[in-house]
């Protein structure tokens, strides 16, 4: 598998224009018509924002088919697998490759990796309505503008803020995405919590100890990052916040309902560290386990 390291190789190999910039790359499809990916499959050392639209071929990354049925979005950070085979593409879309360098000495350089979309699977990718589309080209239209007109000593920080624009957008329109789709939520909250109440009734919190996100995720098909910035959208809550709260309510079943101790408790429920366990409980429920069991005895 090829891994390209610069923008530049990356260019060079498949024919592409040479970059403006050996540390930004931005590309319309319409600048690369006629070139092909030598790579079927390749893992990129920088970042990358994508618009496309495909007549035919499959695109994945991950290990995810990438939904093509309409003009999406989607975001890629350095060391992602991406698989491509026999691409058609669209005339309309763009592309830009973000070396880390280049966010270096920008708040951009930090906040970047808060952008939980940069996690998601390609089947998660952002399905724009034509008025979002719309302002997503603005935005790549004055980067391009910028790029291609003999770049100086406010270039870098001019096209790094519609960057962030563009993030900062995308992120606005994931919410929109996420609440049109109230259905699949719903029943992927549903579906969250059988899957939690199967793992405690199969003992697996004793062998395995508490299910982690990336578990729940992949119960689900979907990532980890996806999954709890859905239900954060739906429910007020992240994954690991329904993860805890259902441990909290299979604490106080066993509270209520046996002799055992705090310690014995938390054992019970995968914890190594009954200290731990305590804090959790009193972050959660606001007394401590046994202050809560005291509570009902007469």
């Amino acid at each position: 598998m090829k891994h390209f390291k610069t923008i530049t190789e990356m260019y060079k190999t498949n024919g592409f224009p040479p970059p403006e910039n050996p540390l930004l790359g931005v590309l319309t499809f319409e600048d690369i018509k006629g070139c092909n990916f030598v790579y079927s499959e390749f893992t990129l050392g920088f970042y990358k924002i994508a618009l496309k639209k495909m007549k035919s071929g499959t695109l994945m990354y991950g290990k995810t088919k990438y939904d093509s049925d309409t003009g999406s979005m989607f975001f890629m950070k350095p060391d992602q697998i991406i698989q491509m085979n026999d691409i058609e593409l669209e005339d309309n879309g763009f592309i830009i490759f973000i070396d880390e360098d280049y966010l270096i000495n920008h708040p951009l350089h930090a906040t970047i990796k808060k952008y939980g979309y940069f996690d998601y699977e390609a089947n998660e990718a952002l399905h724009l309505s034509p008025k979002e589309e719309e302002t997503i080209w603005n935005l790549f239209n004055k980067i391009r503008e910028e790029y291609y007109n003999n770049q100086d000593n406010l270039s870098r920080e001019i096209m790094i803020g519609y960057i962030e624009s563009i993030l900062k957008y995308s992120s606005r329109f994931y919410n929109r995405q996420f609440l049109n789709r109230t259905i699949l939520s719903g029943t992927i909250i549903s579906k969250f919590t059988e899957i939690l109440n199967a793992y405690f009734e199969s003992g697996n919190l004793q062998k395995h100890g508490l299910p982690t996100v990336k578990y729940m995720a992949s119960q689900l098909s979907l990532s980890a990052g996806y999954l709890s910035d859905l239900l954060k959208q739906e429910t007020g809550r992240t994954a690991i916040d329904h993860i805890h709260l259902a441990l909290i309510i299979e604490a106080k079943n066993i509270l209520m309902s046996t002799d055992n101790t705090v310690a014995e408790t938390a054992f019970q429920l995968g914890f190594e560290n009954p200290p731990y366990f305590s804090r959790l409980f009193k972050k959660a429920v606001g007394i401590t386990p046994t202050e809560y069991r005291n509570q009902f005895l007469n």
